[in-house]
């Protein structure tokens, strides 16, 4: 499926991504590094012509903020979407990543140990994220910013690629930056690169 072109931001580091507290669904609050990661978005964001562009946010406070700062005034324009929440993560929710490392170790020993994602009890998997991230972007037909969560902006990149939902973990992250979808291509767009 074809799509128009995105600008996907993840929000600035919180609290619990500083210490390795697995959010989800829950949420933390922007830090000093966040807030200032969300204003080198925004500067990325004012090089760009956005005229035409829609916005759709997060409705988590996180991006909320992130969204305040990078957006400036076009915020007014944004739209929450449930959709673009993060990957939730039952049981797991809240716990520190190295507890869960200890409870499942076998889901860390290959790779960056991204595979947990999809077994959280009770949590929502991928296949659950990928069908509404899919219902999400079979919707929109104009350009969009998007300001959203890690897994969330992978399983978007996923769709995006034309790859499975398990290829969500080859794919690159990071706070700060902001992934421009074009023509069936990703290009990271970051401060002095």
């Amino acid at each position: 499926m074809r799509y128009p072109d995105l600008l996907i931001l993840r929000h600035g580091e919180t609290e619990w991504n500083r210490i390795g507290r697995m959010q989800g669904a829950a949420d933390s609050p922007l830090t000093d590094l966040g807030r200032t990661q969300a204003k080198a978005q925004g500067r990325l964001l004012a090089k760009r012509d956005l005229t035409g562009w829609g916005y759709r946010v997060s409705p988590l406070g996180r991006c909320r903020e992130t969204a305040r700062i990078a957006l400036g005034r076009k915020i007014e324009g944004a739209q929450e979407d449930s959709r673009l929440v993060e990957i939730t993560l039952g049981d797991w929710t809240g716990k520190m990543r190295t507890e869960i490392a200890a409870e499942v170790p076998h889901l860390f020993d290959q790779g960056d140990g991204m595979e947990w994602y999809d077994h959280a009890p009770g949590g929502e998997g991928l296949e659950g994220i990928y069908a509404r991230t899919g219902a999400f972007l079979s919707e929109l037909n104009a350009p969009t910013v998007i300001v959203t969560h890690g897994i969330t902006s992978r399983i978007l990149r996923c769709h995006y690629l034309g790859l499975e939902p398990a290829a969500f973990a080859d794919l690159p992250g990071g706070q700060g930056v902001i992934y421009h979808m074009s023509n069936g291509s990703q290009n990271c767009l970051a401060e002095g690169g």
